[in-house]
C-alpha cells in the first residue's frame, strides 16, 4: 500500500465503531477523499482536535481498499470561529455539504478547493451578511460546474433590454416579450443582488449591515438545485434575517 500527503479541506466527519471516525477532505488534487482516523475518539488520541469540520489540514496517509488511513495530521487552519458562531456554521456546512456532493474522488479539484477555502476564510472573519456570503459561493461553484447564469441578456433572444425576471431553467434573465405569463417580476434590488453574489468580490459581498432580499436566497437555492441537481439539507439552518 502507497502512503501519500494531502493538502485538504475537512468536509464531513462521522462516527466508526467506539473509537474510530470517517473523514470526507477536499484534496485539491485528489478531489475527495475518504479515510479514517483510528482512535481519534480515544482520550488523549495523537490527532486531539486536529481533524474537525471546515479545518484546513495536511495529512499523511495511506491507500486502503475503501477508505485510506491517516498517519500523522497537521493543523493548518483551524477555523474554530465558524464553528464556535452558530450562523457561520449553519453556512459552512451547507458549502461543505455542496463540495461534499459534487467532488469526484481521484478528479483534481483545486478550483473548488480554492473556493471553499476563500469562503471559510471570509466567514472566519466575521462578515457582516454571512448568508450572502453563503450564496455567492453557491453561485461561484455553479459558475465552476459549467453553469453560470446569463444576468444582463435575455437567454431567449439576447436582449438586453428590459429585464424583466430570473427563470431558473433558462439558466438567467428573460426580457418582458419571453417572460412567460405567471412568472415573477425581477425587481431591480434582487437583480442587483444576484449579480453581486455572482460576480462581486468577496469584501462587497460580505460588508453591509442590510441584507440583501430573500428573494435571492431563494433564487440561489432554486438555481443550485435545478442545474445541480442537489437540495442541501443543511441549508434549512440558515437563517434569513437582519445583517445576513
Amino acid at each position: 500500500m502507497a502512503h501519500y500527503l494531502s493538502d485538504g479541506i475537512v468536509l464531513r466527519t462521522y462516527k466508526l465503531g467506539e473509537t474510530d471516525r470517517i473523514l470526507h477532505v477536499l484534496d485539491p488534487n485528489r478531489g475527495k477523499v475518504r479515510c479514517v482516523a483510528k482512535g481519534v475518539r480515544k482520550p488523549g488520541s495523537r490527532f486531539g482536535g486536529r481533524l474537525e469540520p471546515y479545518g484546513h489540514v495536511h495529512l499523511q496517509l495511506y491507500e486502503g481498499r475503501s477508505l485510506d488511513t491517516i498517519t500523522a495530521a497537521e493543523l493548518i487552519e483551524a477555523h474554530e470561529g465558524v464553528r464556535a458562531d452558530w450562523v457561520a456554521s449553519a453556512c459552512a456546512a451547507t458549502m461543505a455539504e455542496a463540495c461534499d456532493h459534487l467532488a469526484q474522488e481521484g478528479e483534481r479539484a483545486t478550483a473548488m478547493f480554492l473556493l471553499l477555502k476563500d469562503a471559510l476564510g471570509v466567514l472566519a472573519a466575521g462578515p457582516e451578511r454571512p448568508a450572502a456570503v453563503l450564496d455567492a459561493f453557491l453561485m461561484r461553484l455553479a459558475v465552476l460546474e459549467g453553469f453560470r447564469p446569463s444576468l444582463d441578456a435575455c437567454t431567449t433572444c439576447g436582449s438586453t433590454d428590459d429585464i424583466a425576471s430570473f427563470a431558473v431553467g433558462s439558466g438567467g434573465v428573460l426580457c418582458s416579450r419571453d417572460t412567460p405569463a405567471g412568472l415573477q417580476r425581477l425587481a431591480p434590488d434582487v437583480h442587483a443582488g444576484l449579480r453581486l453574489v455572482t460576480e462581486g468580490s468577496w469584501a462587497e459581498v460580505a460588508r453591509g449591515t442590510e441584507p440583501l432580499p430573500r428573494s435571492v436566497g431563494a433564487l440561489v437555492r432554486a438555481y443550485l438545485t435545478y442545474h445541480l441537481a442537489t437540495d442541501l439539507r443543511a441549508w434549512a439552518a440558515v437563517p434569513r434575517g437582519a445583517g445576513t
